[in-house]
Order: C-alpha cells, then structure tokens, then sequence
C-alpha cells in the first residue's frame, strides 16, 4: 500500500468515531497524523487576508496552535499563504521570523516546529495545511516528498467531497464544523467593535488581538466574551489603550 492509498484508508477509518460531513476537515487531519511523522495537524481556509477559518485538526493542541496563530497574526502558515510555498521552520527559525507566535506557542503547547504546505485543486491559493512537531531537532529530515504526497491527497480528496456535496444556500457542510463556528464569532464581534467604537474593520480586529494577546487569550475566547456581554466594549478599549 503507498502512502495516498494508506491515507485514504486511514480517511475511512476516522468515519467511525468522526461522523458527518461537517467533520470531514478533522477526519483529513486525522489521517494525515496517522501517516506522516509529525504530532499533529491543523486545516484552514482563508478568505481574505485576515479570514483564516479553522477547518479541522487531527488533536486539541492542533487546534490550539492554529488559534495563537490567528491571534497573534503571524506565523507560518500565513507566510505560506501568502507566498503560495511550503514553509519549514524549525524552533529557531520560529522564534527568529515570528518571535510573538514563538512566545505563545511554547508558553501553551509542546510544538517547536511546524511545517505550512499550501493545499491544491479546489482549495488552491484558499487553503493550507500545517504540521506539528514537538521534538525539537532538524524538520527538513520529516521527508519534504512525503508530506507533498499526503497534501495532494488530501486536496484530492476535499475536491471530491466538494463535488460531490448538494449545493445549498448555507454553503458547504465544513463550514459547521465546531472550529470554522467559533472563528466566525470572531468577525460577528469585529462588527459589534467596529460599530461601538467607530473602528474599521482591521482596526477592530486588532484590537480584539491586542486584548487576547495581553491577557493570555486566543482571539476566539475573546471574541465570545465581547459577544456575550462578559467583555464590554469600554473594558476592551481602556485595557488596551485604545482612544477610541
């Protein structure tokens, strides 16, 4: 068995405990820890330059790594996004290129190094996969061949599940899954900052950055604190100094 078809076999096998296909990301995620040598796997899609969506991860601190990423706004794979290239950095390449991302990465997870492959087919220039590693040491020997193979499966198979998806007005089913509905709380509460402080759009999202970074939060906790009313806008303005 080669490895897109070890992939895919590891894909069905997820289905049992990961139903739906609102889960879909989480079950490529899944599957693409079970095949690879890394600790972990993160899936997303962006929108615009800021929108990064969360779409699956194979673990908790998979997700976890993601949501520091967004929060701070920095990181490799937004590099890889932006860049359209694979991006392999290692502890110190972390702390050199993106030292914020660095300071909250290992203050909150065991990861010291990330791999950021850009996906194919119908989520080129969208999507981005992100592969964890905890063991510090050199990346570049995981087998650049072998991840490249896995994304292109990996790709293949979301275009399939795209294709063969009934198109609603709701849009596709990923677009439920539990990390994709708390990042859109994010952009409800950048709405919410954006009109009770007279703040544009990035304005408010940075923010709502400032706030999560200088209290140990991740974005999504905060952005669900703003929208509960648990976060006044006041509060969120005064504690990050803002003048608005």
């Amino acid at each position: 068995m080669d490895l897109a078809q070890e992939f895919a076999a590891q894909v069905t096998a997820a289905e049992r405990e990961l139903p739906g296909p609102e889960l879909l990301p989480d079950r490529l995620a899944r599957a693409c820890a079970a095949v690879l040598p890394v600790d972990g796997v993160g899936l997303s899609a962006y929108f615009s330059a800021d929108r990064r969506l969360p779409l699956g991860a194979s673990d908790p601190v998979s997700a976890t790594a993601e949501r520091l990423q967004f929060t701070v706004g920095e990181g490799p794979c937004l590099s890889a996004h932006a860049t359209g290239l694979p991006v392999l950095a290692d502890e110190a390449e972390l702390q050199a290129r993106w030292p914020a991302y660095y300071d909250v990465l290992v203050a909150h997870t065991p990861v010291r190094a990330v791999i950021s492959l850009p996906l194919h087919g119908g989520l080129e220039d969208v999507g981005a996969l992100d592969l964890y590693l905890n063991a510090p040491g050199d990346i570049r020997g995981l087998g650049l061949a072998d991840s490249l193979t896995v994304t292109a499966a990996l790709s293949d198979a979301f275009a399939a599940a795209m294709a063969a998806e009934p198109h609603t007005e709701d849009g596709p089913a990923w677009l439920d899954a539990p990390g994709a509905g708390r990042r859109a709380q994010v952009w409800q509460a950048v709405g919410l900052v954006n009109v009770g402080l007279e703040l544009t759009g990035p304005d408010a999202l940075a923010l709502l950055r400032a706030y999560a970074y200088g209290h140990d939060q991740d974005v999504d906790d905060v952005a669900e604190a703003v929208l509960e009313r648990r976060l006044s806008l006041q509060e969120l303005s005064v504690s990050t100094g803002s003048s608005a």
